[in-house]
Formats: structure tokens, C-alpha cells, sequence
């Protein structure tokens, strides 16, 4: 495998279920299936893909492995789970009879309770994923960081991904207390990152690539090149730019770095971390 995209979405828009993207996000408020995707994928030389939850329900994985089940190019899915749930070890284990379920998450970002993610019942839930060979994506906003860092300290033979180096605020270019915090999550060497979902943190309509380098320098910086991978948040980052856009800032970034580096980045890091198959 030459290339995953690590993060991307798919939906088939309901504008009750999917009150998350408001007007101001207009341009995606419409269906986005593997259809739409496949060919970019194909443009731009990426082998596959991982497609990630947007609705937190049960029902959203059942469209994704539907989904994945019918095109190849789908390679992993996250989906979602009630880690709180009574029968929480029966539903991982009717998921681990499925190849292409690679993880689950969470949208702990819009969570009222700051640190959800600490509750006893869902901590119970977070421990019984390596018994199946799930990942877990934290989405997170920084203020989440602290409480990530003690969730992933107790659980150090769990595979964990930050989606979107947890969504520093790029707009107003605030960096100082995310990088001290996301330095500090990095340290835990069972603890990947996604450089994803960049744009729209920044302003939409003016965003310039130079606005993304000093965060990528901190993510490359603390996870090192074997714990990050690549990922479009496509659909999502075309409120702010086209597929193109979006990979040319990442592309441009790593232009640098050795063929391998490159190669882990975009590719290599995503199938070990979600062991995906050919």
C-alpha cells in the first residue's frame, strides 16, 4: 500500500441529524459518498482510505461497512460505540467479526462535561478495546489535552490517535499553552497523531500555508515521523478549500523530509496503526 488518506467522512445529509454543519458551512450540506471520493483518491495517488464516524450511533457503522464492504478503496472504519452501555463486551465483540471496523469514537469535542472522557463508565469501555484490536480517534479541542493525557496514562498498552492535533486555534494564531499540552500527551509513545483538519481551524477565506508550518513543527516535533499520519477531513475541509488545497499545504511541508519519512506519513504509519490490509 503507497498511500492512505487517514481521515475522511461520508453522510447522507439530514439537516436535523447533521445540525453540526451550520449554514456558514453551506458547501457541504449535501450528500458525500465513496463515489465523490474514490476519483480524488485516484487523482491525487492514494491507495485507500479510513473512513470516521460523524453520527453517534450504531446505525452510522452499519452504513460504513456497508459502504467499505462495496468499494476496496475503504480500507478501515471507525465507528461509533456506547462505551457506557450494559452490553458494551457483546457489541465490541458482533464488531470484531467485521475485517474493516479498525476503532472507534467519541465526539468529546461538543461533550458539556470537559472531561467525559474520564467517567468511569467510559474509561470501563476504553479498557476492554485491546481485547478486540481496536484504536480509539480522540477528538478533542485543547482544552481537552490534560484530560486525554490522563486518560491514555492509564491505559499504556491502548492504541490512541489525536484527529486534527486537537484543533489549535490557527485563526488567531494561538499556540503556546496546545503545544505545551499536546508535548505533554506526545510522550506516551502508544499515542499517534493526525495531521488533519487544519483549514478549519484557520480563517476560511484567507488562510495561507505558512499559517499551518509552526503546528506541524511541533506535532512533527513531539510525536516523531513514525506517529503521525496524513488525513484530509474531507468533505469537512471544503468549507475552507478543495481537496487539493488541503494536501498541497502537507505535501509542500514534507517535501523535505526522506523518501521514507514521507512514505511512513502518508501511508506506512496509517496501516500499522489501524492494521489495515491490502
Amino acid at each position: 500500500m503507497r498511500a492512505i488518506d487517514a481521515h475522511q467522512h461520508f453522510w447522507k445529509y439530514n439537516s436535523v441529524r447533521d445540525a453540526w454543519i451550520t449554514n456558514d458551512m453551506h458547501a457541504i450540506q449535501r450528500d458525500f459518498l465513496p463515489e465523490d471520493l474514490g476519483p480524488l483518491l485516484q487523482a491525487h495517488g492514494f491507495d485507500g482510505c479510513v473512513v470516521v464516524q460523524s453520527d453517534q450511533c450504531e446505525a452510522e457503522n452499519e452504513f460504513q461497512l456497508r459502504n467499505a464492504e462495496m468499494h476496496d478503496f475503504i480500507k478501515g472504519v471507525v465507528g461509533w460505540i456506547d462505551f457506557e452501555a450494559a452490553n458494551i463486551d457483546e457489541r465490541l465483540q458482533y464488531y470484531s467479526q467485521h475485517n474493516k471496523l479498525k476503532g472507534f469514537r467519541h465526539i468529546l469535542q461538543g461533550e458539556t462535561q470537559r472531561d467525559y472522557m474520564l467517567r468511569a463508565g467510559f474509561t470501563k469501555g476504553i479498557g476492554l478495546l485491546k481485547r478486540y484490536n481496536f484504536t480509539y480517534d480522540l477528538l478533542i479541542l485543547p482544552d481537552q489535552l490534560g484530560y486525554a493525557t490522563q486518560l491514555v496514562s492509564r491505559f499504556p498498552d491502548q492504541m490512541f490517535v489525536v484527529d486534527h492535533i486537537a484543533k489549535p486555534d490557527i485563526r488567531n494564531k494561538k499556540i503556546d499553552d496546545w503545544k505545551k499540552d499536546i508535548q505533554a500527551l506526545a510522550k506516551h509513545d502508544h499515542v499517534f497523531c493526525k495531521i488533519s483538519g487544519m483549514v478549519t481551524e484557520a480563517n476560511w477565506s484567507t488562510w495561507n500555508a505558512v499559517d499551518f508550518r509552526p503546528y506541524m513543527d511541533v506535532v512533527v516535533e513531539a510525536f516523531g515521523v513514525s506517529r503521525i499520519m496524513y488525513g484530509s477531513d474531507w468533505p469537512v475541509c471544503l468549507v475552507a478549500g478543495s481537496y487539493a488545497d488541503v494536501l498541497n499545504v502537507v505535501r509542500s511541508y514534507f517535501s523535505i523530509f526522506s523518501t521514507d519519512e514521507q512514505q511512513k506519513f502518508f501511508g506506512r504509519n496509517a496501516v500499522r496503526f489501524y492494521n489495515l490490509s491490502e
